[in-house]
């Protein structure tokens, strides 16, 4: 990704206003992405699913498609905002991400050691995933008012804290996994607007330090900063067959999943994950399911339609008239990849275990709302880069 150049930020001073109508079409080959990934996550619960609630094999399809069709009716609604109106609201916006957060803290309900969500009458609500979208808006326009002081320390450390207190906050629900993507949107937010490679080298040196000093360090000295289930996750892709029925048991199955899905996928012969042999096929770990229900073929699919939707989203940030909208073209792509590459990455042996979902195909309202809610902001920078472009094409050249 090329990091962005002065001209950028002069066209953020004096922003193409679009024009009245805006009616241009979608990126098609978004919705074409997303439609995709909607139906391969359908297909792959329905088979992987059905036997989880006895009597209830739809019972996780259904909700999902109703999870799809509410997030998709927001984002077409968010793609017709005016995403730049946006900016104005930042306080408040980074205000609703903290609200959001330290509610599941007060209120939501405790599974499996975690407190990650709010128990609500047709879903649970996540406020670490609404949390993601949030974040990349208000960061994009914490730094595009400091636009002309990018390159200070100062600016790198005040987006930095600010991206900090809410990952603080969902690390201690405990959610690894999202508090990690926020510190990727942060990053990749500094380094797209054009902060020094230094100030980018020491964060990096920071993120190591702290790492070393959490996982290994504070440990050997008797403190335990992370609990020692989530230590155990985060270090057993590096030893999995040192203890494969307990550390590395879900990384274990999951790769013998995939491979047994081979070239086309095992189908209705599928045992792996119809038998539970892989917890949380259905959320975490459902590319373990694609893998071994429609083997190399669906896997391939199911990775080009990312492939498709990045790369799409990566010609947004290019297309974006003004520093803000780059910006958050920026931070829904660095949301996307990072978590399409964790995951994967977790379910094959070579990431750790971070309960990072995958986007759009993992069971999920909150996390498939919220992809969908990113995926509507980029469509409204699409549409209002194509209509500054062509209010721009119709001024005649003197």
């Amino acid at each position: 990704m090329a990091r962005l150049s002065s001209p950028i930020h002069a066209r953020e001073e004096a922003p193409v206003p679009p024009p009245r109508s805006l009616r241009l079409p979608f990126d098609p080959l978004v919705a074409l992405a997303v439609v995709g990934l909607a139906i391969c996550s359908v297909v792959t619960l329905s088979a992987a699913t059905r036997n989880l609630i006895p009597g209830q094999p739809r019972y996780y399809v259904d909700r999902q498609i109703v999870y799809l069709g509410v997030g998709t009716a927001l984002m077409l609604v968010l793609s017709r905002v005016d995403y730049g109106r946006l900016r104005r609201l930042k306080n408040v916006i980074y205000g609703a991400l903290l609200v959001s957060i330290l509610a599941v803290l007060g209120l939501g309900h405790s599974a499996n050691g975690a407190q990650r969500a709010i128990s609500l009458p047709f879903f649970s609500f996540q406020g670490s995933e609404l949390g993601k979208v949030l974040l990349i808006v208000a960061l994009s326009a914490f730094v595009v008012d400091r636009a002309r002081r990018l390159r200070e320390r100062d600016t790198t450390v005040r987006v930095m804290i600010a991206a900090l207190v809410p990952t603080i906050f969902v690390i201690l629900q405990p959610d690894l996994g999202s508090g990690l993507v926020y510190m990727a949107i942060a990053a990749t937010l500094l380094f797209v607007a054009g902060t020094s490679w230094r100030q980018l080298t020491a964060l990096a040196a920071l993120v190591v330090v702290c790492g070393t000093f959490v996982l290994v360090a504070a440990p050997a000295a008797g403190v335990h900063v992370l609990k020692p289930y989530q230590v155990e996750r985060l270090t057993s892709f590096l030893h999995p067959t040192s203890n494969p029925q307990k550390q590395g048991y879900q990384q274990h199955e999951s790769q013998i999943a995939i491979g047994a899905g081979q070239k086309t996928g095992r189908g209705s012969n599928a045992s792996q994950i119809p038998n539970g042999f892989v917890p949380e096929s259905h959320t975490d770990f459902i590319f373990a399911a694609v893998g071994e229900q429609y083997g190399f073929v669906g896997a391939g699919l199911v990775l080009l339609l990312y492939a498709l939707l990045i790369s799409r989203a990566l010609r947004v940030v290019v297309m974006s008239k003004d520093l803000f909208g780059t910006l958050i073209a920026a931070g829904v792509t660095a949301m996307l990849m990072f978590q399409v590459f964790v995951n994967v990455g977790m379910t094959i042996g070579i990431m750790p275990i971070t309960g990072v979902t995958l986007p759009l195909m993992s069971y999920g309202g909150s996390s498939v709302i919220t992809t969908l809610l990113a995926v509507g902001l980029l469509q409204s920078i699409y549409v209002r880069a194509r209509a500054s472009a062509a209010l721009k094409d119709r001024v005649p050249l003197y």
